[in-house]
Order: C-alpha cells, then sequence, then structure tokens
C-alpha cells in the first residue's frame, strides 16, 4: 500500500505532512512519488490566498478520473481550507468522491478515518477540537534540518488574515514536551532544529510559572554539541529585548530573525490591526542591530491591501530601503471571506501588479547591496544537500539565513563547513568549501 501527500502552504504545514506521513506508515503504508500510483491521496491545504485555495481545488478535481478508474483508492482533503466555514459542505458537493475532509483541529483523527474508508465509509469532521503534539508519530524527511511546533493559533486577527478561524485561538505546548523533543532530535543527530508557531513570541503566554518564549530559548540553548536553533514567525509588536538578548547571548541561536512588517504606512498598518507603526517597526530594526550587528533580518511584504494609497505604497519602498532586509516574501493582498478587510474599499488589480513589480524590483536591489558585501568573506554554512537546479552542487544556509551553493558531494550533508563567497546576485551566493568540522 502506498500514499502520496499534496502539501500547500506554510512551514507548519510541511509540518503536518510529516505527522500525515507517521500516521500513515503506522498503517503499513509507504510513500511514492505521484497520486497515480498511491492508494492513499491526501492535500494538506492551505487558505491564506485566494490564489492557492483556487490551485487546490482544480487539483482535488484531477483526481476524479482516477477515482472512478480505482474505486478503491482514497483521497483525503485536511488542514486550513478545510477549516473553513462551508469549505466541507463544497467539496462535499462538488467533489463527491472525496472520502475524508479533515480541519485542523481533528488531524490525529486521520488513522481513524482511513481504516473508515478502506470500508467504503466517508469521514467528516472539521469540529475543532485540541490535541497533543506527543500523539504523533512523525516521518522527517528533512535531515539534518526539523521542525518543532511550539505553540498552535493566534490571537492578533489582523484584518486580512483568515489564520485565527481555521487554526484557533493560541495553545502553548508546556516548556517540558518541547525541551524533550528537541533533546531527542539533536540525540538522533539533526543539526538544525526550527521552532514554528503563527506567532512563536506568544510561546508561554497561557502557561503557569511566568514562562516565555526567550526561557525557551535559554533553555534549549544549554544542551550541549554542535547544532542551530532558529524559530518563525514573530510578531513585530511581541519581539521583546529579552528574546533579542537571548539571540545575542546563545552562539547556538542564529542571528536570523524573520519579522513581517506587511506595510511600512503606519495607516496601512493601523487598518491590518498590526498594533505598532512604522516608527515602532524600524525602532525595533535598529536595537535587534544594535545589539545582534550580523543579524540577517527577513520579512513579509503584502502590496494593494484595501485603502492603500500610492503615498502608502511609496512608505512601504521607503521602509525597505531603510530597513535592509537580506530577503523579503513580496505578495498581493488576497481577499478572504470571513475577514474584516474582505469589505473594505479593494485596490485595482492593475494597480495591485504595478506595486508587487516594483517592491520586488526594490527589494531585490536591496538583497543585491548585502549580497556583494559577502564576496571575498568567510561564513559557517549547514550543508542541507543537494541542488537540484545544478549539475554537483550542494547548497547550505549560513547562520544568518543566506543559501549558499557550493560544490563538493553529498557526504557533506549535515556538516558544518567554512565556506567563502566567490561571487553573488540578489538571490544566490556562490562560494567554496576551505574548511569542515
Amino acid at each position: 500500500m502506498k500514499y502520496f501527500i499534496h502539501t500547500y502552504g506554510c512551514q507548519m504545514n510541511i509540518h503536518d505532512s510529516e505527522k500525515i506521513a507517521g500516521m500513515l506508515r503506522e498503517l503499513g503504508y509507504t510513500e511514492c512519488e505521484n497520486a497515480d500510483q498511491a492508494d492513499v491521496v491526501v492535500f494538506n491545504t492551505c487558505c491564506i490566498r485566494e490564489t492557492a485555495e483556487k490551485k487546490i481545488y482544480g487539483h482535488i478535481g484531477q483526481l476524479k478520473k482516477l477515482k472512478r478508474k480505482n474505486p478503491e483508492k482514497i483521497v483525503a482533503v485536511c488542514g486550513c481550507m478545510s477549516q473553513q466555514e462551508g469549505v466541507a459542505d463544497i467539496i462535499r458537493q462538488k467533489y463527491p468522491f472525496v472520502d475524508i475532509i479533515l480541519g485542523t483541529g481533528n488531524l490525529h483523527m486521520l488513522k481513524d478515518a482511513v481504516v473508515q474508508a478502506q470500508n467504503r465509509k466517508k469521514f467528516v469532521n472539521t469540529d475543532f477540537c485540541v490535541y497533543n503534539e506527543e500523539d504523533f508519530s512523525q516521518y522527517r524527511t528533512s535531515y539534518p534540518n526539523a521542525w518543532v511546533n511550539i505553540n498552535y493559533g493566534c490571537n492578533n486577527f489582523c484584518t486580512y488574515c483568515i489564520v485565527p478561524y481555521v487554526r484557533g485561538r493560541e495553545r502553548s505546548r508546556a516548556l517540558e514536551d518541547v525541551l524533550k523533543e528537541v533533546k531527542s532530535l539533536l540525540d538522533e543527530g539533526y543539526k538544525e532544529i526550527t521552532l514554528l508557531g503563527q506567532n512563536v513570541n506568544s510561546y508561554g503566554k497561557d502557561l503557569p510559572n511566568s514562562v516565555t518564549f526567550a526561557t525557551l530559548l535559554n533553555e534549549i540553548a544549554k544542551f550541549p554539541g554542535k547544532f542551530r536553533l532558529r524559530f518563525m514567525t514573530s510578531h513585530p509588536k511581541d519581539l521583546t529585548e529579552d528574546i533579542i538578548d537571548a539571540i545575542a547571548a546563545c552562539p547556538n541561536i542564529c542571528d536570523n530573525v524573520h519579522l513581517p512588517v506587511q506595510s511600512g504606512s503606519t495607516e496601512i498598518l493601523h487598518k491590518m490591526n498590526r498594533h505598532y507603526t512604522r516608527e515602532d517597526y524600524l525602532a525595533l530594526v535598529e536595537k535587534i542591530r544594535s545589539k545582534i550587528p550580523d543579524v540577517g533580518i527577513t520579512t513579509d511584504i503584502m502590496v494593494g491591501f484595501p485603502g492603500e494609497t500610492e503615498e502608502d505604497f511609496c512608505d512601504t519602498l521607503d521602509l525597505v530601503r531603510k530597513a535592509k532586509f537580506s530577503s523579503a516574501f513580496c505578495f498581493v493582498y488576497s481577499r478572504r471571506k470571513g475577514t474584516p478587510a474582505y469589505s473594505m474599499e479593494q485596490v485595482p488589480d492593475d494597480v495591485k501588479q504595478d506595486r508587487i513589480e516594483r517592491l520586488l524590483a526594490c527589494q531585490n536591489e536591496v538583497t543585491k547591496q548585502i549580497s556583494k558585501t559577502m564576496v571575498g568573506k568567510r561564513y559557517e554554512v549547514l550543508v542541507e544537500g543537494a541542488n537540484f537546479r545544478y549539475d554537483n552542487t550542494m547548497c547550505g544556509r549560513t547562520e544568518s539565513g543566506r543559501l549558499v551553493n557550493f560544490h563538493c558531494d553529498d557526504s557533506y550533508t549535515g556538516k558544518f563547513v567554512t565556506v567563502e563567497i566567490e561571487r553573488a546576485s540578489s538571490a544566490t551566493l556562490w562560494g567554496r568549501i576551505v574548511t569542515e568540522e
């Protein structure tokens, strides 16, 4: 028996797919390369943007012929999109060949759902409930990197965002459970741990004994051995000084902060319900750099939010130049039903397209200038694996998060090496290995 998982969206979803794979392997399934070969096909969905949602519906529709050819093939739709109000009904009506529909709070039910589907019975449950991370046997495929959930959900209710409605309110894992998982991964030989949460900075607010995210960082940093610790995503309003101090003080916490700004206009930030101004954000960037001089700051930026004027957009371009982001995930606002921004005055599509092109050009120029300063310098890089775009090329990241390509064989995977940067573009660094661990 074989399975195939379509994964869409964020790192949280990627990690959820590792849990899905773990459950399916416990039932005796093994992974295959495409849906045609699979006995179970799982769509682990995302609903952050409308384009992603349309793509997912299209991919589900493509399974109709395969299901007709093999009625015993099990088709499951899980994740954020399933959790949206009314989506389960849409799937049942338009895609009646789907056997299993599970929301984000029902992932732990997948094994039972598959067993039921094997007996030709549908399984649909999107009633939100809380499960324990410890209930899952995970199948990790990302060595030498590993994802670790520390909290779930979000309480911020940004006016454009559907996440609080599909992931629920903030819930933190117990400190001892997170530490136990991280220690186990390090003992297994993983070299880089990335802590995940919709807002990692909020970790511990719902826990007793004044546990904070800084507490967690400092405790993990005490583990012996050579490893790296990263985290995402941070909300600027909650990135406190003790978190910055922990990064600065602990050598194994990467000098890399992903800090989504979304807009450089205070007026738009207010409409987004982000709870900071452009001045607040730039002051925070300055504070981070004063304590962590070599930090790489990355961000998310949205264009075309309802009501965004040309002046607002120019404020964003100005902030990009001042903040000097190493890289930025830039995207066009996507209208999401059920959010307050859905009913606000929308920006025309052609204006959005013009602005995203100008923003990308601006950020590319900033990244290019940063990249040029790295040429001739040496950086420690964790070798992650092959870059299949190029022959005989491996890649890895610097501590600050920059991807570097270099020539070596796959025996270097999972090793720390020192790489001298020889050439650079806005997106890519090339170097050569000068020393290894």
